[in-house]
Formats: C-alpha cells, structure tokens, sequence
C-alpha cells in the first residue's frame, strides 16, 4: 500500500538510532511539571508516544536555579528529579516512543533575581537586570549544561535539545543585542559563539558517542543587531563539529516586535530559511513554526527545505497526529489554529497548559470520554462551538445525540470568525467539526428551530444556542447608519468609507481588521506578509530585519471604548500586541475613556475629557458585548424540565470558543 505521505512516514537513520518518522514533536512548556503529578505528566507524554510522533521534546528543562524561566520551574538537579523523570521516559519507550530533554537557560529572561546573561542589560519581557557573568559564572553555566545532559541520560531519555535560539542565555551570547563584552566571549563572532559550541561540547562528552544532541539554532533573530547568515551557517557548522545530532530551526526572539506562530502567521512562514541551511552541514536538519497539517509537513520535506518538520501545538490538539495522517485519515485531525488562547496565554499567566480545540490536552487524567453504560438519548440545541463539541463527546461516549440548528450551516460564531483576515485557520476547525458530524451517528437538523415541545421525550437537553449582540441603547437620529459586527461579518453590510467602530474588546478589533483590510489577506501571501511586518533574508540584513511596509488601510476607521485604560489591553497575553501593532499600521485611531451621547447622520457624538466632540464618520459599528440567547431554557424549566446550559447561553463574555468548548467537552464527558 502507497504511503499517503511517504516523506513524512519515512525513517530517520541516525546512525546509532533510528527515528520511526520525520516527525519532531516540538518542545512545548505545558506547566505539569512543576504541579508535581508526574503520573500526570506521564500520561500526557505517552498519549502523543502512541499517536506517532517520531521525537518527542519536553518543555524547557532549567540547568540550575538562575536559569529557571521562573522560581521553582521544573529542572533535573535530584535523584527524585531523576526518578520522576525515569517514571516519565519508562512510560513514553512502553508506549513505542522517544523522547529527548530540552535544557532551557531563560538568561535575562528569567523571572528571578538571580538571573544571569551575557551582559547586564535588562530585558524589555523581564523585570530584572541580569548579572554579566565572569569567567568563573560562565564555566559554571556551562557545566551546569553538561550536568544536565548527564542527569537526563540517566533518567532514560533518548536525548536533549540544548535550547540556543529565542532569546535564550545562548542566544545572548551570539548577538550584539545583548553581548557587550571584550574578552574572549564577546567581541568577534568568533568570541561570541564560543559559550554555544563549548555547551554543544561539553554536552556531547557528557553523554558519550550512542545519544541523540539537538541544537536548537537560532537562524533568524528578528531583533536589532543580530545575527548575520554567514555567521549562522558559521555557527552551525560548528555545532556539528562539536558533536550535534541534528539542528532544529529556531525562529526570532521572544521580545521580536514580529509575530513567530500566531495564527495570523503564514503557515510555513519561515522554512524558506531553513531550507537556506540545507546542505551546508552534514547532520539533518528540521523545520518549524505554523506547520500544522500533514500536508504542509509533506510539501516542506519533499521540496527539500528539511529532513524532518517540527509540530508542537499540533499535538495538543491532536494526539494522534501521525497515527491519522499514516492511516489516510488526515481529514479527522483535529486542527491547530494557532490561536495561543489556551496554550501560551496560559502559560504566561502561570496556568496549565491545555487547547481550545482539544479541552483533554494536559487534562487526559481527568476529562475522560470513555464509553458509557447507560446510554440516553441527548438533544443538543446549537451547533456552534459548544453545542458541537458536545455532541461529538455525547456521540463518542454512546449516547444517542440530536443536534438542532437553526441556521444553514454549523459553525455558529466561528462563522464569523474565520472571515478575518488572519483567522483563516478557523475554517479548518469547521470543516474538522463537519467531518467529525459526517462520520458520527448524530442526527443532524438544519434549518430547525427546536421548540419545547420538539424537546419532549429526550432524556438530556442541552442548550448551546449561543448569544445576540448588546444594544448599548445609544439614541439614534434617522437616517444614521448604524450596524452590529453581525452585519458585517455576516450579512454582507454596505460599510463607509469612514467607520467608528464602539467597543474594543476582541470583536471590536476583529472587525477594524476586517474593515481596513484590502485584497489577499497577508496570511495567505507569504510575501505580503513579510513585507508589513519587515522580514528579509538574514542574508541581505542582521536578524532578518527589514523597514515594515504596511498596506494602505480600505477605510479610515477609529476604536472606541469607555474604560479609559489603553485600548486592546485585554486582548490575549501573548497575542494582544499583534493586533494592536497590525491596527496601528493601518492607521486605526483608538479613544479610549469617551461616552456616547448619540449618532447622528453625520457621525457619533462623544463625551470626552474636553466636552462633547464630533466624529465625523459614515457608519458606526456596534461592537458592545453580547447578551445569552436562552428564552428556550427559561421555556423549558417553566415546564418542570431540566436543562443544561452552555456556551454562549451560559455566560455571554466576548466570543469565547475555548470556553465553550471546554464546557461542552466536560458536560458530555459526565453525562
């Protein structure tokens, strides 16, 4: 039988191992490990051994405590260090798998005072200024690495990835950005990539000849004054000579003013510069960043931009990845949507780790979908976000489900939100819960408005029918053009040339993006997209930084918001200053602390601080919140039923889908 993907399914002959597929799952902190449950841990790691990954990389290991991303943060520095880690790669090699450490020195981004780097210059993400270390500090970080790497061989894994990429302790020993020194480690470059290759080094004969030594390369730093491509390919010559297995890709800096992996990132974006490192050494090579279909994945490898692909989100969303992919099911893969919202949000906000797509990511102890022994039968009313994750768990389980939908179309608000430009990951978790529908045993009703008594007879309801937008109940003159984001995002709304958009919470600059959007979306135009956020080659300027270029915005659109705080500050931890630079370059203008007095034909009239103020717009957009759409449960309870409420219906807070799934996914998992 042909391979669906035989680039992607093919062995990986390192010599003294061989790697089942070319499959790298990347290196991801998911916050379990410093919970204690290593049980936990265990499970989480096994589940992605089982569903084919070819290599799996832990989250960042710290060497010593002043390397810690932050205090306490998981390490390798006990024997019960080394016993928990031994529980872990025991149950990963039971499961078919291999996994490799990733030894994670944060430098000056670590959050604690203790925290070391190249030169004493703070960093902009970090609230301490680091020590410079000396030449005694640096031989000690640099055993500390090696130590590392012993205690990880000891503890049963495979291998480790020493992280020299994003801004890491490593990195800021490579670039001018951060390493100001004149001795031998700084200066020259030369001098400066001495503290790599030597960790390289000193990890290689710690560990012997027969274990597996990724170096994560930083091959485009994306900051000012880094790195050249010759000295990348200078460096990574040398990191092969010093006894590397393989080089991974590593892509900018955490403190980069350039999205890396968000979803409005091109997927693929950068393997264009891994594939510039192709053939100049003799090791293999992987690539990375926003690849996240096996497809993708497939093209990268037979093009010759790598020898093997490196997915991390992936597989939170998606376990099975490979598994799928290698059994020609690549369409049931539940889809990363690079989205960030419950994955790198919460590990900056020092949650756990998990996914919007895939509530059970990190949580596969807990929220269990095994089959039930009493069947029921389960209506589910809304096939939006929450009312579809439901009555897949409620179908996977064994329940008999009818799902009810009043529109044409499943989807609910994610039919709004893959109409952004940058979100056009979303319409791959649609056609993922279409294909998910198709080959369950729901009985799917379109078009189908469920009343009570429709709802006689089942043993469950559950009520997904999500929100309507919030009248803010601005008085109005005849003849303004008002509209909702519904409008626009959905009904086709003739929209001004000039547009006053009122809220600005995630739907509000959802829709500013929409409206000064004009042609391809950058996301889909990989060149386009390079020129707004100034990407070149590393070879043409250091870091792969050029001057942005912004498109020319298609309308002139203001934000507007009554808290007088800074307007898209609550936007997602990690995702947030995107949005707020994209509309900054399209020269949206954002108020922040006004009152609406009313709208009129020739505009909004605000309350400022100087009095009641003119905005001279053409159309105003309503993006002022949402209220519950549940008249059916009030309906259903006056009549003595019981009901579930979920989603939207619950709790009407923005658009928020990794909610809504969750909960969908944990009321079906106890039913």
């Amino acid at each position: 039988m042909t391979s669906p993907y035989p680039h992607l399914l093919s062995p990986l002959d390192l010599g003294f191992t061989t790697l089942p597929n070319r499959v790298l799952m990347g290196s991801m902190h998911t916050g379990l490990e410093e919970r204690g449950d290593w049980e936990r841990v265990a499970t989480y790691y096994a589940e992605r051994a089982r569903g084919g990954a070819g290599l799996i990389v832990t989250g960042g290991m710290a060497p010593n405590p002043e390397g810690a991303v932050f205090a306490g943060a998981a390490g390798l520095f006990t024997d019960q260090d080394i016993a928990n880690h031994r529980l872990l790669t025991g149950r990963v090699h039971d499961a078919g798998g291999k996994i490799a450490m990733q030894i994670l020195n944060a430098g000056r981004y670590a959050y604690v005072k203790d925290c070391v780097s190249a030169s004493a210059i703070k960093s902009p993400i970090s609230p301490f200024v680091p020590r410079e270390l000396d030449e005694e500090g640096i031989e000690k970080q640099l055993d500390d690495y090696a130590t590392a790497a012993a205690r990880a061989h000891e503890a049963g894994y495979d291998g480790v990835e020493v992280m020299g990429s994003e801004g890491y302790l490593i990195n800021q020993f490579l670039c001018l950005h951060t390493n100001h020194r004149t001795d031998r480690w700084g200066g020259s470059y030369e001098n400066r990539m001495r503290f790599a290759v030597e960790a390289v080094r000193r990890v290689r004969e710690a560990v012997g000849k027969d274990f597996i030594v990724i170096y994560r390369i930083s091959l485009i730093d994306l900051v000012p004054n880094g790195q050249t491509w010759d000295q990348v390919l200078q460096l990574a010559r040398a990191i092969e000579e010093a006894g590397a297995t393989i080089l991974n890709t590593g892509v900018g800096w955490h403190e980069a003013r350039v999205p890396t992996i968000a979803t409005s990132v091109p997927r693929a974006a950068f393997s264009w510069v891994t594939r510039k490192l192709m053939g100049t050494v003799g090791i293999p090579v992987i690539t990375s960043n926003r690849i996240n279909t096996p497809d993708v994945a497939e093209t990268l490898l037979a093009e010759g931009c790598a020898d093997m692909v490196s997915m991390a989100r992936p597989f939170l969303a998606d376990p099975d990845f490979v598994n799928k992919a290698a059994a020609g099911r690549a369409d049931e893969i539940a889809p990363c949507i690079g989205c960030n919202q419950a994955c790198l949000d919460h590990t900056f906000t020092g949650k756990i780790s998990t996914c919007l797509v895939n509530p059970r990511a990190c949580y596969e102890d807990e929220l269990s979908y095994t089959p039930t022994d009493a069947p029921r039968s389960v209506a589910v009313v809304g096939a939006g976000p929450a009312g579809l994750m439901a009555a897949l768990v409620a179908d996977w389980r064994g329940h008999k489900v009818t799902l009810f939908e009043r529109d044409t179309q499943i989807g609910g608000q994610l039919n709004m939100a893959r109409v952004i430009p940058g979100k056009e990951e979303f319409h791959g978790l649609v056609a993922w819960f279409e294909t998910m529908i198709a080959r369950s045993r729901i009985d799917l009703r379109l078009n189908t408005d469920a009343t009570p008594d429709a709802l006689d007879g089942f043993d469950e309801v559950i009520l997904a029918s999500g929100v309507v937008p919030r009248d803010p109940h601005i008085p109005t003159r005849p003849g303004a053009s008002v509209l909702t984001y519904v409008d626009v995002l959905r009904g086709g709304a003739e929209v001004g040339a000039r547009v006053a958009v009122v809220g600005a919470g995630g739907i509000g600059f959802d829709v500013a993006e929409f409206l000064t959007h004009q042609g391809v979306s950058p996301t889909l135009d990989l060149e386009e997209w390079k020129r707004e956020w100034g990407v070149t080659d590393p070879q043409l300027a250091p870091g792969g930084l050029a001057t942005p270029e912004p498109p020319a915005p298609a309308r002139a659109v203001t934000l507007l918001q009554r808290k007088s705080e800074r307007p898209g500050k609550r936007l997602g931890k990690t995702t947030g200053w995107i949005h707020r630079t994209s509309l900054a370059a399209r020269q949206v203008k954002m108020l922040g602390g006004v009152g609406y007095r009313e709208i009129t034909p020739d505009g909004i009239v605000l309350e400022t601080d100087k009095g009641e103020e003119l905005l001279p717009v053409d159309t105003v957009v309503l993006c002022t919140g949402q209220e519950s759409l549940r008249s059916l449960a009030d309906a259903l309870q006056a009549r003595g039923r019981g009901v579930h409420v979920i989603g939207g219906a619950d709790v009407a807070a923005e658009l928020d889908a990794k909610r809504a799934i969750d909960q969908g996914a944990r009321l079906a998992a106890a039913l």
